[in-house]
């Protein structure tokens, strides 16, 4: 234990296992020892760190409950890892972490993860890996730095004493002759040795048996797995070779398999004689790996079709025992679907095809199910699988053709008829049909029914994606209280990693709405939430609905953090890609459009809008509508095209206060007072700033504006300090910006309305003279800028790149750094920010 990771390798059958679980009982050392075997199907990093994790919690030191742990199985959010190895590294003395049977880790990102917390845990963590092969962990860097105890498999194999020693355990006192043939024979291999000295136990000549032995190259486990097999009486043969099918054994299963009743007393007594049968708890066993393939061999040998026959013994065992996934995968080996995809759907268990740690492994099993495969329940998972997909035609296709089955039977099931209602509801979030949802919700509120409470408690994963998806499918239609009912009640259910994912998307949800509301505290604290629900469950951004990071993005724009509000709609737009919501992929066309006006670049902010008017699938959404108007209005109000912003809201004036503002607004530039007065005065009183801020800093400005327009410079003042204290809370700086000329005019014209107002950007903070500020008084320019430099100077105030510059202007980009070049040096600087503040002095800009 000196040193951090220890590696036991060796071929199967060496003692690798044998030696470390001798080590911890007799080692004098009294750290904690957390000790996993890893599982064929743990090789998933979502399911591999889920039962790391849980063997800490069952076994060792307790974890925080911050750590969090996987939600999907195929992947691990990094931050688990990281607040594992900080957790570790700052405890007082380490916990040795003992993986069994690693040569089962396949996967690159699981070996990746672990080197990552061994690496950051410092002192806290001794890894002991026991595996056949070489682990896909950088041993390379733990040799050359001498971190790593190498035990590797010539250290593993018996010397000739000690092959006499276990010789003599077994009751036969061997020759050293004898014992040294045995030994170079089986080259030391410890199974290969027990296994030929249990042979020999039964030969009438012991002695003579070693000695005629031949151990063949390629077929020695053959061999010694086939005389161990034919000691054993026929009873006993025929229980191994029918249970070598199974994972896992059960003396009941085991009788189910063989049709006796005597598999109790046969699994103790190969227990007791140590013939590769190991407990593992609550009376199950399991068999030696290599000699259960082995057995598997024979049992095709003798009985070539029986295998088959034995998985669908088991399947309905499991099933009955009511381990599910277990059945589903003998039903699966034995070509048996129609048994599988019933068992899926009459259990209840359809929305674990969506969510919990199964859900990659489900989708796995069944995407191999043959086309032929008829009948309601296999078109329901065909549909699941579809709508997981977001492919609403596929996923209703087979969902009416379920329905259609279900409707000509005499006694449907209650499973499938709740299975069908959910999958509606989540096909209605797909292509924004409300009043399908609506009844579907309806249909399975009336099937729950049926069902015992208990029943429904075991499958909270159903109740959460039908709320969530009820949820978002009223929020597409506009209906904003009934969404904000559902998805809180998504929130709430309870579940755990079963419902991880839709409580994921449900916080994001109501993240939107908060937004849409005017509330941007409110619904940066529920993305936030959300994004935080991720990270702890283990979601990797593929697998998130991205309306979190959309929000948070909208957020920064309103407060004039660009650089935030790009990062955020990049992380957005990962999860839009895997995941073709039609509300993400609607707002995040909205927000690209929106970062470009803030960036001065109306055209390209027109032109990002036709995404958002075009979300796969899905039916028209008004609010969606009314967003793009609104953007599109505001877009050619930069441009300079007054009417044509009046015309792009003329068909949407709505009572929503942000579509009033803006045709307000419009309409003031293109001269209609009157009209944008009587739009205004509608609004009057309805929103209260700390309700709604964003909605109200809105209103007052526009109100501020017709009063400015109508020389009511008082009643300008007044709206215009109303507005900077609804605002100054939130940091709503765009607005502001967004306001127009009128705005920068007063503000300078009345300084003190901006005393207290530092948070303002310095373009509509009014000039201090340079002796107020204690700076030296800038000298002029010597050389007055081009219209083109000016036009250039613009633009880098807008904080445009050089690309963005020349796409705008139609320009090279060396053409651009030429200009560039000679602003700096007429205003006698070097750089971009710079050059903008010395401008702004000189009132260039």
């Amino acid at each position: 234990m000196e040193h951090p990771l220890t590696l036991v390798g060796g071929p199967a059958g060496a003692g690798k296992t044998l030696l470390v679980a001798d080590w911890i009982a007799v080692s004098p050392c009294s750290w904690p020892v957390v000790w996993l075997t890893v599982e064929a199907e743990d090789n998933a990093p979502g399911i591999f760190w889920a039962y790391v994790l849980g063997t800490f919690r069952h076994h060792g030191p307790a974890l925080p409950a911050d750590i969090g742990s996987p939600a999907r199985p195929g992947e691990v959010d990094h931050g688990v890892l990281a607040r594992l190895a900080a957790h570790l590294s700052g405890r007082s003395e380490p916990v040795v972490l003992v993986l069994d049977e690693f040569e089962r880790v396949g996967t690159p990102e699981i070996a990746e993860g672990l080197e990552f917390v061994l690496r950051h845990a410092g002192n806290g963590l001794r890894l002991v890996m026991i595996s056949r092969t070489e682990p896909l962990v950088p041993l390379h860097r733990y040799r050359a730095a001498g971190d790593i105890t190498d035990i590797r498999g010539a250290d593993l194999a018996f010397r000739p004493q000690e092959a006499a020693v276990l010789g003599d355990r077994h009751g036969m006192s061997l020759a050293a002759e004898g014992v040294q043939a045995l030994t170079d024979r089986t080259g030391g291999w410890a199974a290969g040795l027990r296994l030929c000295v249990l042979a020999a136990q039964q030969a009438e000549d012991p002695q003579a048996f070693l000695k005629e032995f031949e151990a063949g190259q390629s077929m020695v486990a053959d061999f010694l797995l086939t005389e161990v097999l034919a000691s054993q009486t026929a009873e006993v043969q025929d229980l191994l070779l029918r249970s070598s099918v199974l994972g896992q054994i059960h003396p009941d299963l085991a009788n189910a398999l063989t049709g006796r009743d005597d598999a109790a007393p046969i699994l103790a007594q190969l227990e007791r004689a140590n013939a590769f049968m190991r407990p593992i708890g609550h009376s199950w066993y399991r068999l030696h790996p290599l000699f259960a393939e082995i057995l598997r061999v024979h049992l095709r040998a003798r009985h070539p079709r029986l295998e088959p026959e034995l998985h669908r013994s088991a399947a309905r065992w499991l099933s009955d025992a009511g381990l599910l996934t277990e059945a589903l995968r003998h039903a699966a080996d034995a070509g048996d679907w129609d048994f599988a995809a019933s068992q899926l759907v009459d259990h209840l268990a359809i929305g674990r095809l969506f969510t919990g740690l199964e859900s990659d492994r489900l989708i796995e099993l069944f995407a191999a199910m043959p086309p032929d495969t008829t009948g309601p329940a296999a078109d329901l998972i065909r549909a699941a699988q579809a709508l997981g997909e977001y492919d609403a035609e596929r996923g209703l296709r087979h969902l009416r053709r379920a329905e259609e089955n279900l409707d000509r039977a005499k006694d449907p099931s209650p499973a499938a008829r709740l299975s069908c209602a959910v999958l509606r509801v989540l096909a209605s979030r797909v292509i924004g049909c409300v009043d399908m949802a609506e009844a579907a919700a309806k249909d399975a509120q009336d099937v729950e029914q049926e069902f015992p409470a208990a029943c429904l408690d075991e499958h909270p994963e159903l109740r959460a994606l039908l709320l969530t998806g009820f949820g978002s499918a009223q929020l597409w239609a506009g209906r904003f209280e009934a969404a904000r009912s559902a998805l809180t009640a998504a929130v709430q259910a309870p579940g755990g990693a079963a419902t991880a994912l839709p409580r994921h998307e449900s916080l994001s949800r109501l993240a939107l709405i908060d937004f849409l509301d005017g509330r941007p505290s409110r619904a940066e604290a529920h993305a936030r939430a959300a994004v935080a629900e991720a990270e702890r469950s283990g979601l990797l951004p593929a697998s998130r609905t991205g309306m979190g990071e959309l929000v948070l993005a909208a957020v920064a724009i309103d407060r004039d953090d660009l650089g935030a509000a790009g990062r955020h709609l990049d992380q957005a737009a990962v999860s839009s890609a895997a995941r073709p919501d039609p509300i993400v992929t609607a707002e995040l066309g909205i927000l690209r459009s929106r970062m470009l006006l803030a960036k001065g670049r109306p055209g390209a902010a027109l032109n990002a809008l036709d995404a958002a008017l075009r979300p796969p699938h899905a039916a028209q959404s008004p609010w969606v509508n009314d967003r793009v108007a609104l953007a599109a209005s505001n877009a050619l109000l930069a441009q300079g095209r007054p009417q044509e912003a009046v015309e792009a809201l003329a068909h949407r004036e709505t009572d929503r206060p942000d579509q009033a503002v803006a045709s307000a607004r419009a309409r003031l530039a293109a001269g209609d007072t009157e009209r944008a007065v009587k739009i205004l005065d509608t609004l009057a009183g309805r929103y209260h700033h700390r309700d709604a801020p964003a909605v109200a800093v809105r209103v007052l400005l526009a109100q501020a504006q017709a009063a400015d327009t109508l020389d009511d410079a008082a009643a300008a003042r007044q709206r215009v300090t109303r507005a900077l204290a609804t605002a100054r809370p939130e940091s709503l700086r765009r607005p502001f910006l967004e306001a127009g000329p009128w705005l920068r005019r007063l503000l300078h014209a009345e300084p003190a309305l901006t005393l207290t107002h530092d948070w303002l950007p310095d373009e509509l903070l009014p000039e201090r003279s340079t002796a107020e500020r204690g700076e030296p008084v800038p000298s002029p320019v010597v050389e007055h800028l081009s219209d083109r430099e000016q036009e250039v100077l613009g633009r880098l105030a807008q904080m445009m790149s050089t690309n963005e510059i020349a796409d705008d202007l139609h320009l090279s980009v060396n053409t651009v750094k030429t200009h560039l070049k000679s602003v700096y040096r007429k205003l006698a600087t070097t750089r971009r920010r710079d050059a903008v503040r010395r401008a702004r002095e000189l009132r260039l800009l």
